[in-house]
């Protein structure tokens, strides 16, 4: 098949384009490389620098005739959302939106959404949560997300785009971008690596469900052979607090760095966890690597990128 990935020199979306072209798929890559890396993109896929809200969108869908498009790409921090929820909806909404007209103009059969696990729920009433708990989310990046899960159940019953929505956990692992706000292990790692001292926000004690990128990307392979619409939890149903990422990210760089806490952020869950049963009942999925293991890779990766330098 032919598959269109969004994102796909960012972080997650460029080892789900190895993983699909791995497996014997045709792979398109779109990405205006605001967060994407040119060393990330697999020189085997076809690559469009591109954003998502561009009319020029259209020619390329016309031109590629594409079967699947597997949809990465987003305004994926939290904290810019809060201070600018107007970018996040163009970029998480309207960038959609045009990605969605055109999947109905140029016959594509099915799109798989990444969606978030935590910040659609909100502060959670049970741990972990299932899909079926409540959606309440605390932040604009929550909202639309959560706002384009809804356009994916109308784009299904008025012109019948099948869709698989899959709600990630904390995504760590190599070449996750440390320069941003979000993703602490990428801050972590990459600030003891360098013999600098990170800061954890507020207490330490907020939790996140970390499941490692390459099961993520297996979670989007399993997608692709769903019959119909479909949402699953993609986590690893375990709490760990930020301290606990950070103890354990300074014993695997062999840090002497002591906690050092600054003032909470906005818009920040307290805890989250999902649950991932119903992904391995239906579609044989569960998360094969573990924290520690994962941290490994991920210093691994941090400690080699930088002797490259």
């Amino acid at each position: 098949m032919k598959i269109l990935i969004t994102g796909g020199a960012g972080f997650i979306g460029s080892h789900i384009v190895d993983g699909f072209l791995n497996d014997g798929h045709e792979v398109v890559v779109v990405d205006n490389m605001t967060m994407g890396r040119f060393e990330n993109i697999n020189p085997k896929a076809k690559f469009y620098l591109m954003d998502i809200r561009s009319k020029e969108l259209e020619k390329m869908f016309e031109r590629e005739k594409i079967d699947i498009v597997c949809h990465q790409a987003a305004q994926m921090d939290i904290r810019k959302s809060v201070a600018d929820p107007v970018y996040d909806a163009d970029v998480n909404i309207l960038g959609t939106l045009n990605i969605l007209q055109n999947c109905i103009r140029y016959g594509v059969k099915k799109i798989v959404f990444a969606s978030t696990g935590g910040a659609v729920y909100g502060e959670p009433e049970v741990f972990p949560c299932g899909e079926d708990h409540p959606l309440r989310p605390i932040s604009p990046y929550g909202v639309t997300k959560l706002t384009v899960e809804k356009y994916l159940y109308f784009y299904g019953l008025e012109y019948g785009l099948n869709h698989v929505i899959l709600r990630y956990a904390n995504v760590y692992g190599p070449r996750q971008n440390p320069s941003g706000e979000a993703g602490v292990v990428a801050i972590f790692a990459s600030k003891l690596i360098a013999g600098e001292q990170p800061i954890i926000n507020g207490d330490g004690k907020q939790t996140r469900d970390y499941v490692y990128v390459g099961d993520v990307v297996q979670a989007n392979l399993k997608s692709l052979m769903v019959e119909g619409n479909d949402c699953f939890n993609i986590g690893t149903s375990i709490e760990t607090n930020v301290n606990q990422i950070f103890n354990l990210l300074n014993h695997l760089t062999d840090g002497n760095a002591h906690e050092k806490h600054g003032p909470p952020k906005k818009g920040e869950q307290r805890r989250s966890v999902i649950d991932y049963r119903r992904a391995e009942s239906v579609i044989g999925w569960k998360p094969e690597v573990h924290l520690e293991e994962g941290l490994k890779k991920t210093v691994a990766h941090f400690k080699a990128d930088r002797e490259d330098q």
